[in-house]
Order: C-alpha cells, then sequence, then structure tokens
C-alpha cells in the first residue's frame, strides 16, 4: 500500500487527517514514525508559505509523498491575530489553555458582535523529490465564546463557537469537527488530487 506521510507530530491531528485518507487506500503515517524527520522552522508570513516549506523539506529528507498543513484563528477584533503565530500566541511553549487565556485577555469585554473569528487550514503535497504537487485552502467562520466550553478537540477548539450550531468545536466533538472545520474542508478539496498524484504514481 502506498505511504503517505503527514507532516505532524500531534496525534489529534494525524487521526483527524488519518480518518479522511485512509479509506483512500493510502498507508497513512506521521512525522512520530520517522526518527530522521527534520525540524522545520515555521518562518513563512502565511500559512500557504508554512504549509508548503514543511512538506518540501521533509519530503527532501525521507524521500517520500508527505503532505503538510499549517492552520490557525485570526480574530477580527485582534487585527487578523494571532493568524501563523496561533500554536505559539502565548510564547514558544506555550499550551493551548496558555493560548486561549491569553486570546480571552486580548479580547477582554469585546461584545459578542465583535467576537468574530475565522480558522483557516492551507494544505500542500510534495512528492518525494520535494516538488509541490497539489494544494488546497479552506477557511470556517465563527465567533470566540467568552469562556471555554467543552472538552473535545485541540487549540482554540473550546472557544471557537459555531453560530449555526450555537455550539463551539469543544462541545460539537469529532464527528461535527470532521464535517465542519477548516482541516476538513481542505482534506476533502485535496484528496482527489492526494489520490490521483500518490495511486496514479503506482499505476
Amino acid at each position: 500500500m502506498p505511504i503517505l506521510i503527514l507532516g505532524t507530530r500531534n496525534e489529534k491531528k494525524r487521526r483527524e487527517l488519518d480518518a479522511l485518507l485512509a479509506p483512500h487506500g493510502l498507508s497513512v503515517r506521521s512525522l512520530a514514525d520517522f526518527p530522521e524527520a527534520v525540524e522545520v522552522t515555521e518562518d513563512g508570513a502565511t500559512f500557504a508559505e508554512n504549509a508548503r516549506k514543511k512538506a518540501v523539506e521533509q519530503a527532501r529528507a525521507l524521500g517520500q509523498w508527505v503532505l503538510a498543513e499549517d492552520s490557525g484563528i485570526s480574530v477580527d477584533a485582534l487585527g487578523g491575530a494571532p493568524g501563523v503565530y496561533s500554536a505559539r500566541f502565548a510564547g514558544n511553549d506555550a499550551t493551548d489553555e496558555a493560548n486561549n487565556a491569553l486570546l480571552l485577555t486580548r479580547l477582554g469585554d469585546t461584545p459578542p458582535e465583535r467576537r468574530g473569528a475565522h480558522y483557516t487550514c492551507h494544505v500542500s503535497l510534495a512528492d518525494p523529490k520535494g516538488n509541490i504537487v497539489a494544494h488546497a485552502e479552506e477557511t470556517c467562520r465563527g465567533r470566540i465564546a467568552t469562556e471555554p466550553r467543552g472538552t473535545a478537540g485541540f487549540g482554540y477548539d473550546p472557544l471557537f463557537l459555531v453560530p449555526e450550531y450555537h455550539r463551539t468545536f469543544g462541545e460539537l466533538g469529532e464527528t461535527a469537527k470532521s464535517l465542519l472545520s477548516h482541516r476538513a474542508r481542505a482534506m476533502r478539496r485535496v484528496a482527489p488530487e492526494v489520490v490521483r498524484a500518490i495511486l496514479g504514481e503506482k499505476s
């Protein structure tokens, strides 16, 4: 079975992506399975730049197909912050809890109508030589709650309120998130190209 390496060591992300891609006949692994994987500095100005960089550098290092993604949350009232700095909003070694706490502090008593936000996810597929052969970007619009709600998901999910459901991703859980989230939308969009690129090479 052809191997596709997901450019992440985040187990929760790996499970999300595995559920979307495994049914297509690909053996999905993560960087945690490859000690020779390199550390990539995410210094791009956009999610697209970071995703491309991670895919290209890991593919060249491992000689395998690599699908990398970069994602984060942008809050209207904060001028689009934290954006590409979402994972390290509260510092380079920040926990999800610390990032969420800082976001709530920054927003303070901002009223609900001004707490709009969106998640963005950019995914890039690199062939074993490090050439980008497919990519996609999707968003998911919502609002920042005034306190964490729910324990599902990760990152800012306990604060990201989906207005149509009046619940956060932390409350909605994995099933709903697999349909609605920025990552799920980007993966559904790029999946046919990934399958064609990898399985087409094997046929």
